[in-house]
């Protein structure tokens, strides 16, 4: 099965650290060129050194995409820099403290919403933009196994998640006779370095026996899937909900 991504353009939003930096480093071991935004211009400057020694072309670029202007000015310098953009990996997101509904506030919905469910929409709007422009392209979304399950406390970003999964298969449908392809990866529990830094080992326990496989993933077998679904070996893939999840939404 060829999985190369040599002569392709990817753009990967929150690139800079975690699920987002193991997907930029697996599309440049891939053959892709790559152009990452996110909000850290420190997580930035390292990733692109990163890459400069694996010998990929990188372009990067501070945004927060629940900002339209920024996201459009982001994915016009993408095509200006490296010269079209045939894959999109829209990986930013961000959760919130767990919290019974009645407990939530408006801050916390508008925060999460903005970013994991506006800031997707935002940034799949410009790539079918210049997709349909080129007769064709691939977009691939950051869900998650929340997108099928739910988990109590998490409600707002349970919320969102199903939302993209939604927009995911819709716009798919859509844009399928478009030469556009879009699909979702839906990861379960996955040690990044923010878990692994942030949370004490019983609760790492604990979110690991939540998978039938007793055990957390990597960040190499989330990338794993994104360049699957970013090479042609997936090209009759379009609207699936991608779980790479040890089990977890089988149960």
């Amino acid at each position: 099965m060829e999985l190369s991504l040599d002569g392709k353009v990817v753009l990967v939003t929150g690139g800079g650290a975690g699920l987002g930096r193991a997907c930029v480093l697996a599309f440049v071991t891939a053959g892709a060129k790559v152009s990452v935004c996110d909000v850290s211009q420190e997580a930035l400057d390292a990733l692109a050194t990163e890459v400069r020694e694996l010998g990929g072309e990188i372009h990067t670029a501070v945004c927060d995409i629940s900002n339209a202007e920024q996201v459009g000015s982001f994915f016009r310098a993408t095509v200006d820099a490296l010269g079209s953009l045939d894959v999109c990996l829209n990986n930013a997101g961000i959760s919130a403290p767990l919290a019974p509904l009645g407990e939530t506030s408006e801050a916390d919905y508008d925060r999460v919403m903005s970013v994991n469910l506006k800031g997707t929409w935002l940034c799949m709007r410009e790539a079918l933009r210049i997709m349909t422009a080129a007769e064709g392209g691939n977009i691939i979304n950051m869900a998650s196994a929340l997108s099928k399950k739910t988990y109590p406390g998490s409600c707002f970003y349970t919320t969102s998640k199903f939302a993209v999964a939604g927009m995911t298969r819709n716009t798919a449908v859509e844009y399928a006779a478009q030469g556009i392809r879009i699909n979702a990866i839906c990861p379960g529990n996955v040690l990044t370095p923010l878990l692994e830094n942030t949370v004490s080992d019983e609760v790492k326990e604990h979110l690991a026996a939540s998978h039938p496989m007793k055990r957390l993933g990597t960040p190499q077998e989330i990338a794993n899937a994104a360049v699957f679904l970013a090479s042609d070996a997936s090209s009759f893939m379009t609207g699936a909900l991608v779980s790479v999840d040890g089990g977890w939404t089988a149960m």
